[in-house]
């Protein structure tokens, strides 16, 4: 192919760099780029690979000289070859692959008749990004050396206009999630509790401390009538968007089924049930729930959550409300046990997600089960809303008021003084 005057290439040049940056939209900067080299070179036609996070080569755009799209572009080249331009990091120019002696040995090269071929990396800053191949299965001898120093001119222009296109999808693609997450905060948000219940003779306050924009960890009250209340304090497994629908899910179904319980135990073991029916990818959910009876004390399931603290002034030592059974969504036969205590006037509950007790200071030492039962025995003269706070303060102090590793959830239930 004859090649233009030094003078008309820089204008050519000048004119594709335009062309290619002219718009952010990566697939049209793709098949911009393999229409102009086709143009360029006069090839039948043309392949642009990228390089995924995992060094894969992904076909991104195949054309031929109609400005049409190829269908099945992984059928109609050799792998082999672009594959070693992308790991060289060195053109190829081949006048004629099927008597060329470095693609003897290429099955692929061979059954498909190429003759005429074109490889050159794409290239920013010396890491490869991808390739650009061109070929014709016709002719024999229609790519020259000149025709290889214009394409390695060409791709360096290509690669900054795919890389400012690819960097802008990314740009765009991570805002659109920045909304989305927004939006499913305020969702989740509107899933827990918008006031603190009052109930006579009792004060109440919860904390929730998502550790990103969505947490697993969450909260709940459900009124049991007659003065009478029920709440909950759970963890779902994993982390973000999953941990926070399967929270949604779980929600639900814990409140149906414990709404609908004649006993706790019976509740959980339908919770539980519900759960492990629509529970995916081994998720599972921790669970404390507990309500009021009518004599001033608490019945109880501990579903495998981290267990409560009954603290006190009459209490030198927290009583720890230890599980009754299993974690919810694991097995759908579990047999749950519900337990009964009495709080003395003063005495109150700290219940609470593991975001508190394994939260981490500098060293990697745990903020644990003993700081959180001092901190809530130094705030136990303060009405629950202070104690809560006191147990926040304690874990921000202790990690060095760093963001949250984990979610944290709290509810304190207090019984007023006389």
């Amino acid at each position: 192919m004859s090649q233009p005057p030094p003078g008309d290439r820089l204008a050519l040049l000048y004119r594709l760099s335009q062309a290619f940056n002219s718009t952010l939209d990566l697939d049209e900067v793709l098949n911009r780029v393999m229409d102009e080299v086709i143009a360029a070179t006069q090839a039948e036609r043309g392949f642009v690979m990228l390089a995924e996070p995992d060094g894969r080569l992904t076909f991104r755009a195949a054309r031929g000289m109609d400005q049409r799209t190829l269908e099945a572009p992984q059928f109609q080249i050799s792998r082999s070859l672009v594959e070693r331009v992308a790991y060289e990091g060195q053109p190829v120019l081949t006048s004629d692959a099927q008597h060329d002696a470095r693609f003897s040995m290429r099955q692929s090269v061979i059954s498909m008749g190429l003759r005429s071929i074109l490889c050159v990396p794409l290239t920013i800053k010396d890491q490869v990004k991808g390739v650009i191949y061109v070929d014709n299965r016709r002719l024999t001898g229609i790519f020259t050396p000149a025709d290889l120093e214009l394409l390695v001119a060409i791709a360096a222009n290509a690669a900054m206009a795919i890389e400012n296109a690819r960097l802008y999808r990314v740009a765009v693609e991570k805002g659109r999630l920045e909304r989305e997450l927004q939006m499913a905060a305020e969702v989740q948000i509107s899933l827990l509790p918008q006031e603190t219940p009052q109930i006579a003779g009792w004060e109440l306050a919860a904390r929730w401390l998502p550790a990103t924009e969505v947490a697993g960890d969450f909260y709940d009250f459900l009124p049991c009538g007659a003065g009478s209340l029920g709440w909950l304090v759970a963890d779902v497994s994993g982390k973000g968007m999953p941990a926070a629908l399967f929270m949604a899910l779980s929600r639900s179904l814990i409140r149906a089924s414990m709404t609908a319980a004649r006993a706790l135990a019976d509740g959980m073991a339908q919770a539980n049930r519900l759960i492990c029916a629509d529970a995916a990818n081994g998720m599972f959910v921790t669970l404390f729930y507990a309500e009021l009876d009518p004599t001033g004390g608490v019945t109880y399931v501990n579903a495998g959550h981290n267990p409560p603290l009954l603290c006190g002034p009459a209490r030198p030592q927290p009583v720890e409300l230890t599980r009754t059974g299993i974690l919810l969504g694991v097995d759908e036969g579990a047999i749950y046990t519900q337990r009964s205590v009495s709080l003395a006037p003063g005495d109150f509950l700290v219940c609470y997600t593991d975001g508190v007790t394994e939260a981490l200071d500098a060293t990697g030492r745990e903020f644990g089960v003993e700081r959180l039962a001092q901190a809530s025995a130094a705030a136990a003269a303060g009405p629950a809303p202070a104690i809560a706070d006191a147990i926040v303060a304690a874990v921000g102090e202790f990690t060095g008021g760093g963001p949250p590793f984990d979610d944290v959830a709290i509810v304190i239930v207090k019984k007023e003084m006389r």
